[in-house]
């Protein structure tokens, strides 16, 4: 059985959906691997390193004939219908934004999992693509507003006198933004966040920052996820959190809705009344944003001299540990489905590897987004 990765072709992005490290794991239960030549290349995995793990180098098509195909791009609407009916795709996969690729791996008879849609339980925890790659983000987010501001994040004694720490303002609490408070921290910022969910409290407390309590409704949704909020609430929760901001030095936003618009965190007037030198990180300015007039891979410098910047493809500027964190996450999904072959035994025949999807479990039934020429309406988590 054959699984295949080719490059990735959406600007920006350089990540790759396997690394040599984890190929004999597919090996070993006997997967024959097809890497796309200079598919690793900004992931530091050369052809050369993918051939001694064991994996073969394609140089063209290597969709064709392919019974499994991994990437983290969800492939296009032209590439789904290149596929031979039955194959599988392992890919991130938006049911609101992929709506072509969606359509045509139905039309193909391809079965394509979302690893958006990976439930967010115990067991399933491995295969979590959405929070190994948000880790990298919120990595990258405190580096971004450290090396952007023009001041030091630690506190420093001096001959020439004592120097301040920075006040770094983290906004949501989840896996991004417990990253990036855990990073700003050993940078030596003083560091206070706030999220939705009370619950986050103690871990963000256990990370040395101070969790900001808001007098509103706590927002607590299922798996972990934050709720959706109203207009309303969240109009008061800007206003209470307006002092707060207008002290901080770095404010990073990290607040997410898979398949939806990012909730409005700062407006205009929040940001016209930080001081002059702030720098604001918005992790999903790709996804409408949660601070009004930041745009996707831009710094955007206002009247006021705040500086925003906003995330695109943030995960994949760090490749290297991205890729190999995603590539984990790949293979565990698959080896769930996978049905080793067993080797020749007394007058048995060996038996050939299979693919078992059984939808009773519900982790495949969950990121089953196409299958057996159907669209499946698997239920879109709530947020991240």
């Amino acid at each position: 059985m054959k699984v295949s990765v080719p490059k990735e072709i959406r600007e920006g992005e350089k990540r790759v959906a396997l690394v040599p490290d984890v190929i004999s794991k597919l090996t070993k239960l006997g997967y024959q691997v097809e890497i796309e030549s200079g598919a690793g290349v900004y992931s530091q995995a050369s052809d050369d390193l993918f051939t001694a793990a064991g994996a073969s180098i394609v140089k063209g098509d290597v969709l064709k004939n392919a019974d499994v195909v991994l990437s983290v791009q969800p492939l296009t609407a032209a590439q789904m219908s290149t596929l031979k009916k039955g194959a599988i795709t392992i890919s991130f996969l938006s049911p609101t934004n992929s709506v072509d690729s969606i359509d045509a791996a139905a039309s193909a008879g391809v079965t394509a999992f979302s690893l958006e849609l990976v439930p967010r339980i115990s067991r399933a925890q491995s295969m979590d693509a959405l929070s190994s790659q948000a880790l990298c983000a919120g990595y990258r987010a405190a580096l971004v507003g450290a090396e952007l501001s023009p001041r030091f994040f630690p506190l420093l004694m001096t001959a020439a006198g004592t120097v301040t720490p920075a006040q770094v303002l983290v906004l949501g609490a989840g896996v991004a933004g417990l990253q990036a408070i855990a990073t700003a921290r050993r940078l030596g910022a003083v560091v206070s966040a706030y999220d939705v969910r009370p619950a986050s409290a103690d871990e963000v407390r256990s990370m040395g920052a101070t969790f900001i309590q808001l007098e509103l409704e706590a927002l607590e949704g299922a798996g972990g996820y934050a709720r959706e909020m109203t207009e309303d609430r969240a109009a008061k929760q800007r206003e209470l959190l307006t002092p707060y901001i207008a002290k901080s030095h770095v404010v990073i936003t990290t607040a997410a809705v898979p398949g939806r618009a990012a909730p409005r965190l700062m407006t205009k007037d929040m940001v016209d009344a930080m001081e002059p030198g702030t720098i604001i990180v918005d992790l999903a300015a790709e996804t409408g944003g949660n601070v009004e007039g930041s745009k996707p891979g831009e710094i955007v410098e206002t009247a006021g001299g705040v500086r925003i910047w906003g995330g695109k493809d943030v995960p994949s500027q760090l490749p290297f540990h991205a890729s190999s964190l995603y590539s984990r996450n790949v293979v565990n999904l698959l080896t769930l489905m996978t049905k080793a072959a067993a080797p020749a035994k007394d007058d048995q025949p060996a038996t050939e590897l299979t693919l078992n999807i059984d939808f009773e479990d519900e982790i495949i039934n969950g990121a089953a987004v196409t299958h057996a020429g159907a669209r499946r309406t698997p239920q879109v988590k709530a947020a991240n």
